[in-house]
């Protein structure tokens, strides 16, 4: 993936996203003691920052896959996304859905015309689903982190905060399946050398981090986050991208999550959900090594229950 396609996707998606603003907060820059720049993605078209790797993937599809329709397998965010960026082209969705998924996303999949196919709550058992799903309709299928369009579309979001705030010494993303922190990888690698890229990860959901350390994809055996976002493991497409350009990834506790995202609402006044408080959690957990630098921060999303908050 090159220069030359990020920008190509920046450009083919801009009539169908927001372009988010960039929010600071002297408390939190007090609190830090640095200078943060929080790339608002809880502002993006339904609420997350997939909508950009979505819109990417259906703009991309032939005629003939247009017609057949698209498929996924998500809990939430991308079953949202893929479901409003399909509509908003006319072409069919369906999406992969576990049975506990949260009531509020699969009513947000459906308000974004989705149709929606239950499974199992097991990682197997959603891609099995899926593969049915594919036979029967002939739906191309678009995975929620492991693909190439989708990690391109992830990117912009990172080259949009580079465009605003040039010389950031580090961003700081969260890590789930990938594909946001692989974009955001390639975007400061082609945009900003100077720029390191950090990972923020649950330590009950850390697969990365020991990816990075073994040198192969590993798995979590227990996935019990409030990062209901994090539960899902890299893919062969973008650990490659996460091995060579992300510097590391710093893992935070469930209290250090909660108490970080607490602060964004209370000092920022802006929602988001527990995901993307991980990636300021991990820069506060470490933050004598990221003293009086000018660091850009990606909050992921913003779709939370709110009559289940953690405070």
């Amino acid at each position: 993936m090159k220069k030359e396609d990020l920008l190509a996707t920046q450009e083919r998606i801009a009539p169908y996203i927001h372009r988010t603003p960039v929010l600071t907060s002297r408390l939190l820059n007090e609190i830090a003691g640095a200078d943060l720049y929080f790339k608002c993605e809880n502002f993006q078209r339904m609420g997350a920052f997939k909508m950009r790797g979505a819109m990417n993937a259906v703009l991309q599809l032939s005629e003939e896959q247009k017609a057949r329709g698209v498929v996924t397998h998500s809990s939430g965010n991308f079953a949202q996304a893929l479901a409003l960026a399909a509509q908003s082209i006319g072409v069919k969705a369906y999406i992969v859905m576990p049975e506990n998924a949260p009531q509020v996303k699969k009513d947000a999949v459906k308000g974004y015309g989705g149709q929606i196919v239950e499974c199992a709550s097991t990682p197997i058992a959603r891609e099995e689903v899926a593969e049915q799903v594919q036979k029967e309709t002939g739906a191309y299928f678009i995975h929620p982190s492991n693909d190439r369009e989708v990690i391109l579309g992830q990117g912009t979001a990172a080259l949009e905060l580079l465009e605003d705030q040039p010389e950031l010494t580090y961003i700081f993303s969260p890590v789930g399946g990938g594909g946001l922190i692989g974009g955001t990888a390639l975007a400061a690698h082609y945009f900003e050398r100077n720029c390191k890229v950090i990972g923020g990860e649950p330590f009950e959901a850390d697969d990365a981090y020991r990816s990075l350390l073994s040198g192969q994809i590993e798995s979590n055996d227990s996935t019990n986050t409030l990062a209901d976002g994090l539960r899902t493991q890299l893919g062969d497409i973008n650990f490659p991208i996460i091995q060579q350009y992300v510097d590391k990834i710093i893992r935070v506790e469930e209290t250090e999550i909660t108490s970080a995202m607490r602060l964004i609402w209370e000092r920022m006044k802006i929602i988001v959900e527990p995901s993307s408080a991980v990636a300021l959690a991990a820069l506060l957990r470490e933050k004598e090594e990221f003293a009086g630098q000018k660091i850009g921060v990606i909050l992921s999303g913003g779709n939370i229950d709110v009559s289940k908050l953690p405070f």
